[in-house]
């Protein structure tokens, strides 16, 4: 049985120009609500008790209503519960991605699965599967550009909880769950980082669960976590000083190894925007995207709801599930390796090629784009394969 994106979520890529919603691997640590009183005290002033709340924009009508929730339990409601907004929304008008910035990236996915292929032999079927696929852009890119014998040889799938997109080719098929027995490359671009999960906070007391208002964003303090995500934060994201937060990857991690553990041959690559244990922000990093503008995490359906990726954690799980190999690099390295450079075209041909001048001249910028390390070039590359 393959896994189920109504628990593991999904991440879409498909977006349009430069503006200042486009997702980087820049921490945007959005100023939090003060914590008010445990889970079952009274509501605050001007809200009667068990009131629902009308929050976010003109058109939501999702589940909102005068509870507490933990984190994970908000953010799965908010983005994939009934009328959620992945259910409910474009991504492409909220926010900008490597797939929607140009055809490059595409260009170099297709790169990647030609070497997959050629390790795979004569096989008559390779599997290309774009987990979290959105709008299609990335899986009917690749198979647009793939050279005529590795088309016949594909097998494309897109999996999302959206509906399947018009206009998709007819080649590309669409379902929920991730397949089992994978032979070729799976492609997870800015999935995990919507995979729910839960925020921890360490008291005079030790670590607390955070709990949400989904109407608004207003926070307290929980219980504590449980001895296995204690586990996890131990070992992955310790908090020493009172205040500090964490962002419990565990689900996260899960999420990675079934995947892991349904590539029978091949390579599986997630591609997020991350950070190592070494390096956690001490406040945590979760935000809100909402027509192209960074805006409060408030989980009430109205918005995108994103966290960055412990991507050393879900690699750690990955080789638990029979992963062989593992690759963890950045965005910039891993595109660079697969031929995309952002160097410019020699000047001297803008004189006996001036159009052909000015297309090379668009691609080395569209290349530059996806290698910049403040942008899209400072995402965590994650590869693992299985032989």
């Amino acid at each position: 049985m393959g896994v189920t994106l109504s628990t593991v979520s999904r991440k879409v890529s498909e977006n349009g120009g430069p503006y200042p919603g486009t997702r980087s691997s820049a921490r945007c640590n959005v100023p939090r609500a003060d914590l008010g009183s445990p889970p079952g005290a009274a509501p605050p002033a001007g809200r009667a008790p068990g009131a629902r709340s009308t929050a976010g924009e003109a058109g939501f009508t999702g589940n909102v209503c005068d509870v507490w929730l933990t984190w994970r339990a908000a953010m799965e409601r908010a983005l994939y519960g009934e009328n959620g907004f992945y259910l409910r929304e474009r991504p492409s008008g909220h926010f900008r991605t490597s797939v929607g910035a140009s055809a490059v990236f595409a260009e170099a996915v297709l790169r990647e699965l030609v070497a997959v292929a050629a390790g795979l032999g004569d096989r008559p079927r390779v599997d290309l599967v774009d987990v979290g696929a959105g709008e299609g852009a990335l899986a009917a890119g690749v198979l647009a550009a793939a050279p005529p014998g590795l088309r016949s040889r594909l097998r494309v799938t897109g999996v999302d909880l959206a509906p399947r997109p018009a206009g998709l080719p007819g080649e590309i098929a669409w379902a929920a769950t991730v397949p089992d027995g994978i032979c070729g490359l799976v492609i997870a671009n800015e999935w995990l980082d919507n995979v729910p999960l839960d925020v921890a906070e360490q008291t005079a007391d030790g670590p607390r669960l955070i709990m949400v208002d989904p109407a608004d964003g207003r926070e307290t303090f929980g219980d504590r976590p449980s001895p296995a995500d204690l586990a996890w934060l131990d070992r992955w994201w310790p908090m020493r000083v009172a205040g500090e937060r964490a962002e419990i990857g565990r689900a996260r991690d899960e999420a990675w190894a079934s995947v892991i553990a349904r590539l029978a041959r091949g390579r599986a690559v997630a591609i997020d925007y991350a950070h190592r244990r070494g390096d956690r922000p001490p406040y945590g990093t979760l935000t809100g995207y909402r027509h192209g503008a960074v805006v409060a995490p408030v989980p009430d359906g109205s918005r995108d709801i994103t966290a960055h990726v412990a991507l050393d954690a879900c690699a750690a799980a990955g080789r638990r599930a029979g992963a062989a190999t593992t690759l963890l690099t950045t965005q910039r390295q891993a595109l660079r390796t697969l031929g995309v450079t952002g160097a410019r075209p020699p000047a001297d041909r803008a004189r006996h090629d001036p159009r052909g001048y000015l297309q090379a001249l668009v691609h080395a910028s569209q290349e530059a784009e996806l290698l910049s390390p403040d942008g899209l070039g400072g995402f965590g590359w994650l590869a693992q394969t299985r032989p």
